[in-house]
């Protein structure tokens, strides 16, 4: 397992992104350092997947570049995904597939490893162990992944993108098919997660967050903000953010935000 990098980061420099003719992001520029929890506030739509996966080497840029502990990511996923752990908004896991907890969290440990992947049985297990008791998933470990609820296999991915303990986490929608006390429980784990990691949040419910946000990100087709809640969550910025989505009632901001899960 490698060492978890001590003052994590992610610059990204000058990022236009786009599909076909069609630009997200234009000439973005930011830095993110950890540890803390960062949320990414936008409408749907507005391009936080897109960032995510720019982020991760996924989508290469027409331009700019990614940064990521001093090293170059850019359009470079397998880079990125060594100090990077990410939960995407739908895991692409068939959940009728008759796989177990133990077993997802045990294929990441194959994946992730740099070579030589070789590594004991005895091994793997205690790393997988580590992380499942961790997540408070010990108990459920062998069971398949289709018999867990929404939380349950929420933080079962969470396990594997955590398992060789990367310094930064990114999670798309981590809150999605949970019902409200798991929903409750996952903003416990990532706030406690964020406590050692760079980690990196984008929600629907940011108001579950709002304790524990150290920098917001808000975006529509473009970085609008980042900075300290205090700093972000003003009506002026909101509006440039959701446009007429955002009302002002007895002092307290309502953002309506129309989505579809």
């Amino acid at each position: 397992m490698h060492r978890m990098a001590k003052k994590p980061y992610i610059t990204v420099e000058s990022l236009t992104v786009g599909y076909g003719k069609e630009l997200v992001f234009r000439d973005v520029s930011f830095n993110l350092s950890g540890p803390g929890l960062v949320m990414v506030l936008g409408p749907n739509g507005s391009g936080k997947t897109t960032l995510f996966k720019s982020i991760l080497g996924l989508i290469p840029p027409l331009k700019g570049r990614v940064i990521v502990n001093g090293l170059e990511v850019t359009g470079k996923p397998e880079l990125a995904g060594r100090l990077i752990g990410y939960v995407p908004q739908i895991p692409r896991v068939n959940t009728s597939f008759p796989i177990s907890v133990r077993e997802i969290v045990e294929s990441a440990v194959v994946l992730r490893r740099p070579p030589p992947r070789l590594l004991t049985p005895s091994r793997v297990r205690e790393m997988v162990d580590k992380i499942l008791k961790q997540l408070g998933l010990e108990g459920v470990a062998d069971k398949p992944l289709r018999s867990l609820s929404g939380g349950q296999r929420q933080r079962a991915f969470l396990a594997r993108a955590l398992v060789w303990n990367p310094s930064i986490l990114i999670m798309d929608e981590p809150l999605s098919a949970i019902d409200p006390r798991g929903k409750e429980e996952m903003v416990s784990f990532i706030a406690k997660i964020s406590e050692e990691r760079l980690t990196v949040v984008s929600s629907h419910d940011p108001g579950l967050f709002l304790p524990y946000i150290k920098i917001l990100v808000l975006v529509n087709r473009g970085v609008v903000a980042v900075g300290p809640p205090k700093e972000t969550l003003r009506i002026e910025v909101l509006r440039r953010v959701y446009g007429g989505g955002v009302t002002l009632i007895d002092r307290c901001v309502h953002v309506v935000d129309s989505h579809v899960h």
